[in-house]
């Protein structure tokens, strides 16, 4: 079914005879989910929202606006009497998709500077999440579960990485925030994202946690960016 998450109808159309949903929140803002929320609460599904590694249960406001939704996302939902068993996902490799142009036009992918993390490829996101969805109510273990990739990786690691798949020389230039934005906003990014990018990409702490919890979830180990970068290498050609 296709339809509006801030729309409560078609939520609540498409949740009839459905007991487990998987959530993912693609708005900046948590205000709009309000409704969403109130249905699923209505509904009483097993929920299980994709979540950040980045979120500080400690502070009181989170380093970006990226992360700041999905710890307002995750308090709705136990507000609201969910339960959600909550995946919490490292970036993810198939971000890299974002410089196909730049490896299609030449050798150096340029953009703004992020925090080294534990990338992980999405496909162990995905097969933790159907663990979840399918396991029984004695199995379930709330989390939050810390989902990464098994090294912790820059992005010049990742495109020296993805030039390896390649068999070529790729290099990555870390661009300043003020010309990053700009070069954003030419390519026809809305501002309210490229803003969000920015603020993450200057703010956002790195990270050197590497778990297990995928290999715990999906029965298998987290795969290798190189992995992800050769399964997808004709992408970029």
């Amino acid at each position: 079914m296709v339809g509006d998450l801030t729309d409560p109808g078609t939520v609540r159309e498409a949740l009839v005879g459905i007991d487990a949903v998987f959530l993912i929140w693609p708005l900046l803002d948590s205000a709009a989910a309000h409704d969403l929320i109130a249905e699923l609460a209505t509904a009483a599904p097993r929920v299980v929202y994709l979540s950040s590694t980045a979120i500080d249960d400690e502070a009181a406001r989170q380093s970006d606006p990226i992360v700041q939704v999905h710890a307002d996302m995750e308090a709705l939902l136990h507000d609201a009497g969910l339960r959600p068993v909550v995946l919490r996902s490292d970036t993810l490799a198939s971000n890299a998709r974002g410089w196909v142009q730049q490896v299609r036009e030449g050798d150096v992918v340029s953009g703004p500077e992020a925090a080294r993390t534990a990338v992980v490829d999405e496909r162990d996101v995905a097969d933790a999440a159907v663990a979840v969805l399918l396991a029984q109510h004695d199995q379930l273990d709330l989390g939050p579960h810390v989902l990464t990739g098994p090294e912790v990786l820059s992005r010049a690691d990742q495109v020296a990485r993805l030039g390896a798949a390649l068999r070529r020389d790729l290099r990555f230039h870390a661009l300043p925030a003020d010309l990053a934005r700009s070069r954003m906003l030419a390519d026809g990014r809305p501002e309210p994202l490229v803003d969000a990018l920015i603020t993450a990409s200057v703010w956002r702490p790195e990270s050197h946690r590497v778990t297990d919890h995928v290999e715990r979830l999906a029965g298998h180990p987290a795969g290798t960016f190189v992995r992800w970068a050769i399964d997808h290498a004709a992408e970029f050609n």
